[in-house]
């Protein structure tokens, strides 16, 4: 049940309706409704894999219980490796067989042997990568003795369920979330108003910004051999908006739904494109899964504390493992393996933490310093989206290729046919609400400080108009695939 459909725009209403008017002194009636509303949700793609979310439930809940019922350390080895085992051979199967029995047979072809091991038509379960970091992350750190494990199941098996962010994220930690569904909940107000709020600008990302860039970016990347270099450019630029606008506009209408219903959920993005190094691009993109990559794999392996060969391969590993996770294609981990070269310098000169707070604080320009770190730091990005779009490493070599062939200087005849249907001045104005926003735990948040309410309304009625009247064609969500 996408967040941009008729389907979810009836669905909300009702669960809210029966979460705070019928439900609202009970708090396991409450966790009850949002575990069944919850399936209900998932349930609207392909009911079949509701039993997927079920098992991987119950196995982690039973671990968490048997972890605090032993001290034995071969006991409590043996039940985090049934997690594990469980969790990754899901996730591995129905999201990599196919593409692994591809690359093993393409390399006995290599060496001039043939194998004949069939494809399976693998149908792939929406946000699987996403709710099974979300349970490892519980048993983890259950393992680890960072939380107590919960008996209460239907808090656990809806905390692993949670609609809002079921699908694509944010992909919560227990000892965030899973306490919240412990705790009474009441209706607030502003919190009401601040999710409604931030749900209107994630569907204004979505409608406008990614749909919109769509149109151009498809065009491009499905006909690039008969593009100019400059047209090649604006197309990698464009998915850069696309894939920004659908993904973190899908975590503010995750985040805003949550908080209609008392939950706080992770800030997942905080203005990416304005990051002056990529280290601080990925401390500021698709926040939640790397700071599970960070936690829960580069720590653990040693980080960049334990010598230069062993930092190289540490980063490499989490790159290459970010990439793998993305998608079953090798665009993904030369995707991920390029972005940790470039990040790699930055370790050894010490300049990853260099930017830790928002560019030009209190200022309504950056300097022309920032203003170029900016725009090296984009420019290496869209290079990386180009292997990320792309459906295979060759493309996406000759993508580039054709960028540099001299036909760079060209004007490109897609600017008149494509752009006027792309709404550039609507996402000018959107970038610009993004700059001025982005101290912020999301840009459209800034009017809260207008004090006159009429100007408020007037505010988001201009916005729900524009949602209308200049919608794209409806695309799913980039990251169901993930």
């Amino acid at each position: 049940m996408p967040f941009n459909s008729i389907e979810f725009a009836i669905f909300l209403p009702i669960i809210f309706f029966l979460y705070w008017f019928v439900t609202p002194r009970s708090l396991s009636l409450q966790n009850g409704l949002l575990l069944v509303g919850s399936y209900v949700f998932y349930g609207w793609w392909d009911y079949r894999f509701l039993a997927l979310i079920i098992i991987s439930s119950g196995v982690d809940y039973g671990v968490g219980i048997g972890l605090s019922k032993t001290e034995n350390k071969t006991q409590r080895k043996l039940l985090l490796y049934c997690s594990l085992l469980m969790n990754l051979s899901l996730l591995g199967f129905f999201k990599y067989y196919n593409f692994f029995v591809e690359s093993f047979t393409h390399a006995f072809t290599l060496f001039g042997n043939t194998m004949d091991i069939h494809r399976l038509q693998i149908i792939l379960p929406v946000g699987i990568s996403f709710y099974t970091f979300q349970t490892l992350s519980y048993t983890l750190d259950v393992y680890k003795r960072k939380i107590t494990p919960t008996h209460d199941i239907i808090s656990f098996f809806a905390f692993v369920s949670f609609f809002p962010q079921l699908v694509a994220g944010p992909i919560e930690r227990a000892k965030h979330l899973l306490p919240q569904f412990s705790q009474k909940r009441t209706f607030e107000y502003h919190n009401g108003v601040d999710g409604l709020r931030q749900i209107l600008w994630g569907l204004f990302k979505k409608v406008i910004l990614a749909d919109n860039c769509a149109l151009l970016v498809d065009q491009v990347f499905e006909n690039y051999t008969e593009m100019g270099g400059s047209t090649l450019v604006i197309g990698a630029v464009f998915f850069a908006f696309q894939i920004y606008g659908d993904f973190s506009g899908y975590s503010d209408i995750a985040i805003g739904t949550a908080r209609l219903f008392g939950f706080n959920l992770m800030q997942n993005f905080n203005s990416p494109y304005f990051s002056r190094n990529l280290a601080e691009f990925w401390r500021r993109w698709h926040i939640s899964l790397n700071t599970w990559f960070r936690d829960y794999i580069y720590i653990p392996l040693g980080g960049s504390k334990t010598g230069n060969f062993r930092t190289i391969f540490n980063v490499l590993t989490v790159f290459l493992i970010s990439g793998l996770w993305h998608g079953a294609n090798w665009t993904f981990l030369v995707w991920g393996l390029l972005n940790a070269l470039l990040f790699l310098p930055l370790i050894f000169t010490q300049k990853n933490k260099q930017y830790l707070k928002s560019i030009a604080p209190h200022q309504l320009f950056p300097s022309w310093k920032e203003a170029l770190q900016m725009g090296i730091t984009f420019g290496l990005v869209v290079l990386g989206w180009i292997f990320f779009r792309s459906p295979s490493v060759k493309d996406a070599l000759r993508y580039i290729n054709g960028i540099f062939d001299g036909s760079i200087f060209e004007f490109p005849y897609l600017l008149i046919t494509v752009l006027g249907k792309v709404k550039p001045l609507l996402i000018l104005i959107f970038w610009l609400i993004e700059w001025l926003g982005r101290d912020q735990s999301y840009a459209l948040k800034n009017i809260e400080k207008v004090t006159n309410r009429n100007i408020r309304w007037l505010i988001y009625l201009i916005i729900i108009g524009i949602l209308f009247l200049y919608k794209g064609i409806a695309q799913e969500f980039i990251y169901f695939q993930f």
